[in-house]
């Protein structure tokens, strides 16, 4: 096939089975009437597909399996073994047409032009029975010139997907990679789409076709922008926007532009530049507020407004800091508006499976959790796609910073002239598209390239040129470009490789997986000293609720075919049952199974994540893998498909909350001979971390206490934790107090609290939970009305012994369901709980809402 013809394209800004919530009350700029001399016409009616000779009706944007199951015709992708009898459909071509009118007097205006934002991703494109666009790469966007090819009566637009699984076997069979571990058909690299529709460790592969990204057609005459690019300067009081538009017609028109604050101008236009005295900046969630401003430009021409573009702006500067360390080494942090933050978050992958149409309503859930958990941002990870605006939106809004990766990801990709080219015109239509968002913190190259195939890349020569040519000069050449103080790292982890000083750089980010992979105790990650840790993870299984959406009951068993099929990890079943079994009793059936694993999958996570918070600024930021699924699976996610709360996510509520407390015990773990276990304790350390950008005051007070709730030890004291501090602020003597009571009958509690109540807490047993004598009581629930403005349920629960993970849960509920929850209670402690978004009466909710403790997992155990 050809390749596609070149083109200026600039886009106008502008899961099915996922849960929808209410859109969130944002001020949004009120929309400017079009100029006279532009309009534009969304083609996203009338599509067809055909199937076996017959034309159906079609969505655009969206895919042929979402086609193909709206009219009954494939089996749900996501149930059972579908997934396997589906794989038919990628090795199809399929074609798509659309029927439209041009809308009287169109035909007079100067230009007609049809614009695609994605097609997906072998596509010759017709109009009017004239071919005129091949394209081979779902990311680029397209502008062609069609007046000529229009008619005043019926027109119409033919799209014809070539399989992608037949493109990869005759396109660039010059090439196969050394090292192939996501695709199981391997050369998907040959083609630029979305790298894990071919399958990865934790999704299925679905390798679809289709318009998967709005089509318009924009009449216009005279003169139109053909691209804005925006950049900042910030000085001592002051931020400079800097704006350079490109028109059509260069000396057609004159640009005016202005700034304004909830509808009043703050700054005007004069040389290219807005001066904004006294700007209100943008800052990560946390540290700040997230104002956005409204950029405003027209294009004017003899007293004629031609054209406008209209983006939110937030006043921001991001900076990546590698610079010397005084205690050592290099820096690898970000300085947001010259304040160092410390990273909190999550790796991002696709919302969905099938991509096609992803909107806000997709992201917003997601999103907001993201965020309730006290994250600061989320990495969008190099398989996937570049989300579609309201992604980045929506980030602008809450104060995610963004860690995008162009989407390269783990395995080698070729760098033949026509790849590059393309690739080259990707890395433009994504960065001129995305470069304005205040959450786009850094740029990317790649996902794991060198960590993975380095041994590939040092012994050969041309591999080497391959990587550079892509990652060292082409990438960032297309962001420079658009903005040339954006930060980029050709790669994460930004190793470098041997004899291609162009790659070293002067710190390292890390992807940690001694955890998992290597099957390494939880401890490990207290004896590591990473800079930036932007990936490390831990398998949970979904609950049994989200199970039984893709399984029968009967086949509910993680070793089960079916269950095989939502487990893409190869080993990931014995891994996840290898650390449930160092923690937990046997489960007693999936249910508590499930429940298991997230409880160690949270515990995991928040061992690594309370050590690296210990070591700021030493190290400044954790994103644990990965943050969302795809489609329901067992995985590394922290929000089940569809958005319900694991356990790490309650969790990650806690550890990445502003101020931290954690507790760290010494002596090493160990199972001796006649599989005894040991850990030799001799004191706890009370840290204290607090990354809010004020000094907080409050109390710490801690106590050791026997399982029973008697307290053995006590302690507290007034302290004053400054900005951007993590300390030890005790050490708790613990050996007599072992040889007294023994390791399995003691715990540590450690509470910071301020003038408004506790800010941050632990409960910390000295031995794993299996090994403690737990007292079968249940959870005692009281349910009543909350009396505050915004109504809603408050549920009390009270603990007669010691309850470790108290889980509530309301079936069918999803999202967070609960303001806390897998949480520790001490003996005849009681916790109030607000139930969040659940319109039950109170007599159903009473009825509905059920608890249970770790105790309950156990097998042939019901609790007194």
């Amino acid at each position: 096939m050809r390749s596609p013809q070149n083109d200026a394209s600039q886009k106008t800004q502008g899961p099915p089975t996922m849960e929808k919530t209410p859109a969130m009350k944002t001020r949004r700029p009120v929309p400017l009437p079009s100029p006279e001399a532009l309009q534009s016409l969304v083609l996203g009616e009338g599509w067809e597909f055909q199937h076996r000779g017959q034309w159906l009706a079609a969505a655009v944007p969206g895919c042929v399996h979402k086609d193909l199951r709206r009219h009954d015709l494939i089996p749900d992708p996501f149930y059972g073994r579908n997934e396997e009898l589906l794989q038919w459909i990628g090795e199809e071509d399929w074609t798509y047409r659309c029927r439209f009118r041009v809308p009287r007097g169109w035909l007079e205006q100067e230009h007609m032009e049809l614009c695609f934002d994605g097609l997906d991703t072998v596509a010759e494109v017709s109009l009017n029975g004239k071919v005129i666009l091949r394209s081979e790469n779902m990311f680029h966007e397209h502008r062609l010139e069609v007046k000529p090819l229009l008619s005043a009566g019926v027109n119409e637009l033919l799209v014809r997907f070539a399989s992608a699984e037949k493109y990869i076997r005759a396109y660039r069979t010059e090439f196969t990679p050394p090292n192939q571990v996501n695709d199981p058909v391997g050369n998907s690299v040959r083609i630029r789409k979305q790298p894990c529709q071919f399958g990865w460790d934790w999704g299925p592969r679905l390798v679809t076709a289709g318009v998967w990204k709005p089509v318009r057609l924009e009449a216009w005459s005279g003169n139109r922008f053909r691209s804005v690019n925006v950049t900042q300067r910030h000085l001592s009081g002051t931020v400079v926007v800097e704006v350079a538009a490109a028109c059509a017609k260069p000396r057609a028109g004159t640009v005016r532009g202005r700034l304004l604050w909830q509808g009043a101008t703050v700054a005007e236009m004069q040389g290219g530049e807005l001066a904004v005295a006294n700007p209100r900046l943008w800052w990560p969630n946390g540290q700040g507020g997230q104002p956005l401003y409204d950029l405003e430009l027209e294009l004017v021409h003899e007293g004629r407004i031609l054209d406008r573009w209209t983006r939110r702006l937030g006043l921001r500067e991001i900076l990546l800091d590698q610079s010397p360390d005084p205690a050592g080494g290099n820096h690898f942090r970000f300085l947001v508006n010259g304040r160092s933050v410390f990273g909190k978050g999550a790796n991002w992958i696709p919302a969905h499976s099938f991509v096609a149409g992803l909107a806000r309503p997709d992201y917003e859930p997601l999103l907001r959790s993201a965020a309730a958990a006290n994250m600061n941002m989320l990495r969008a990870w190099g398989g996937g796609i570049y989300e579609d605006d309201s992604f980045y939106d929506l980030c602008d809004e809450l104060g995610l910073m963004v860690w995008q990766d162009f989407m390269f990801a783990c395995t080698l990709y070729p760098a033949d002239p026509a790849f590059v080219k393309s690739v080259e015109k990707e890395a433009d239509d994504q960065v001129r598209r995305l470069h304005t968002h205040p959450s786009i913190a850094l740029w990317c190259g790649n996902n794991e390239l060198i960590q993975i195939n380095g041994g590939f890349i040092e012994k050969s020569r041309q591999l080497a040129r391959d990587y550079e040519r892509l990652f060292i000069k082409t990438l960032p050449a297309a962001l420079r470009r658009w903005d040339a103080r954006a930060p980029y790292i050709h790669g994460s982890p930004c190793m470098a490789i041997a004899g291609c000083p162009a790659t070293k750089l002067p710190s390292e980010d890390a992807h940690d997986w001694q955890v998992w992979h290597s099957r390494k105790p939880v401890s490990h990650y207290e004896t590591q000293a990473h800079r930036f840790l932007s990936e490390f993870g831990m398998q949970s299984y979904p609950s049994q609720e989200v199970a039984l959406t893709f399984c029968p009951p009967a086949e509910l068993n993680v070793y089960s075919p079916i269950f095989d099929n939502h487990q893409k990890n190869g080993g990931g079943n014995q891994i996840i049952a290898d650390y449930v079994s160092r923690l937990y009793r046997f489960p007693k059936d999936y249910a508590a199974l499930a429940y298991l694993s997230q409880l160690n999958q949270a515990h995991c996570m928040e061992v690594a994540v309370s050590h690296f918070r210990r070591l700021m600024p030493h190290c400044m930021g954790t994103m644990y893998w990965q943050l969302n699924d795809c489609w329901p699976v067992a995985s590394w996610s922290s929000l089940e498909f569809g958005g319900r709360w694991k356990a790490l996510h309650y969790a990650a509520r806690r550890f990445y909350a502003p101020v931290l407390a954690s507790i760290r015990l010494d002596g090493e773990e160990a199972i001796r001979t006649g599989n005894s276990y040991s850990r030799p304790v001799t004191r706890a350390e009370l840290w204290l971390c607090n990354d809010r950008p004020a000094a907080v005051s409050g109390r710490l007070e801690w106590r050791v206490c026997r399982l029973d709730g008697q307290v053995l030890l006590k302690g507290g004291k007034k302290l004053t934790l400054p900005p951007g501090s993590s300390q030890c602020h005790q050490e708790i003597p613990l050996a007599t107090l072992v040889q007294q009571h023994g390791l399995d009958n003691l715990y540590v509690k450690a509470t910071m609290a301020d003038k408004e109540g506790i800010i941050s807490e632990k409960l910390l047993p000295l031995a794993p939970p299996k090994r403690l004598d737990l007292e079968r009581r249940a959870p005692k629930l009281a349910l009543a009305k909350a009396k505050d403005a915004a109504g809603g349920h408050l549920l009390t629960v009270e603990a007669e012994a010691l309850l470790l993970a108290v889980c509530l849960d309301i079936p069918g509920a999803a999202g967070q369901a609960f303001s806390d929850n897998f949480f520790d209670l001490e003996p005849g402690e009681t916790r109030q709980v607000c139930i969040l978004e659940c319109a039950l009466p109170t007599a159903a909710l009473r009825q509905r809402v059920r608890a249970f403790s770790l105790v309950d997992s156990y097998t042939g155990v019901a609790p007194k």
